[in-house]
């Protein structure tokens, strides 16, 4: 795994479009370096499924 991704999306619920984007990095041979969300909704607990990668998030509601 030479390539290292950073993964940008605009929303963090329950974590599901994330932890799929993840996998399709892995398929191809890359690695997840981070992810980065402008808002997260902490009570959905989206994080819960991405606890194995740094997380950055600018907006918790």
């Amino acid at each position: 795994r030479s390539m290292k991704v950073l993964l940008v999306d605009d929303l963090l619920a329950t974590g599901g479009t994330m932890e799929a984007a993840c996998r399709l990095v892995a398929a191809q041979n890359a690695a997840v370096a981070g992810i980065a969300f402008l808002i997260e909704l902490d009570a959905l607990n989206g994080r819960e499924k991405l606890k194995d990668l740094d997380i950055f998030t600018l907006i918790h509601y």
